[in-house]
């Protein structure tokens, strides 16, 4: 049996200001092994690894885009925040390939020590701009849930939103249920929350098959209504803001550091 599985659930986004709104949709998510992904594509007839089928997987769609192993990646800014997993699981939560597309707003690397002690977690978040950038937040402790991390904000995501905002990440780490909030506040308040939760579900072509009809093309549909709110935000009177050129490094939280981060008194890393 694989730890690789299917989380179905919900999205939700509620901004608070300069303007009110709020969104919820229906998705699902593939959590996988990295080290389990070569075997999916040999037991899975809807799931393929670097070539094209109803459900794919690509290495190129996530970490510096260059196509590389991801474990190799991910185990070099372990390394760089002096973390050795020492064989230990790396599991991804992402939207696979659907039809050849995909556009994930953020995936989720969960960092397990050899012996199964959570280590780390890699934020991975990516932009309608075609960039991406990362925010690898060590686990300090032990993993109490829900698990709970801080950075500031080092990359732009939302054209409606300033740079100078805290994160509050909570984390229930997967199980039969899955879960994340991202709480965005500056040194006014709240301004936006985004929540996925999701339950989980054996990672089977019979269960690929009953994703792809319950939320066909769902990966361009992601799109669309990240485009389509955003329209709704333009017509509320909310303008653009000016975008800084992506970070040239993943963004590595120093252990212990930031963890009551607010955007008064403290700077990005």
């Amino acid at each position: 049996m694989t730890a690789s599985c299917l989380y179905t659930g919900t999205v939700m986004h509620r901004r608070f200001k300069p303007r009110a709104h709020r969104l919820s949709y229906r998705v699902f998510w593939t959590l996988l092994d990295l080290d389990e992904i070569p075997l999916l594509t040999r037991s899975l007839r809807w799931f393929s690894l670097e070539r094209f089928n109803l459900f794919g997987f690509y290495n190129a769609d996530h970490g510096d885009g260059s196509g590389r192993p991801l474990r190799t990646q991910i185990e070099a800014h372990l390394a760089a925040a002096d973390i050795d997993l020492e064989g230990g699981k790396i599991r991804l939560l992402c939207m696979p390939r659907i039809l050849g597309f995909v556009f994930n707003p953020i995936s989720v690397y969960y960092c397990y020590r050899q012996d199964g002690a959570l280590a780390a977690l890699l934020y991975e978040v990516h932009n309608t701009f075609g960039q991406r950038h990362s925010y690898l937040i060590p686990v300090e402790g032990g993993a109490d849930e829900p698990l709970e991390q801080r950075c500031l904000k080092a990359f732009y995501v939302s054209p409606f939103m300033d740079m100078d905002i805290a994160y509050r990440f909570r984390v229930q780490l997967p199980a039969e249920r899955i879960a994340l909030v991202i709480e965005g506040s500056d040194a006014a308040g709240p301004v936006i929350v985004a929540s996925l939760a999701g339950n989980r579900e054996a990672l089977t072509d019979a269960a690929l098959l009953r994703a792809f009809v319950s939320f066909p093309l769902l990966t361009l549909k992601v799109v669309a209504g990240i485009n389509w709110e955003a329209l709704k935000l333009w017509i509320k009177g909310m303008r653009l803001r000016p975008r800084p050129p992506a970070p040239a490094t993943i963004t590595i939280v120093p252990p212990n550091a930031l963890q009551s981060a607010t955007t008064s008194g403290t700077h990005h890393v």
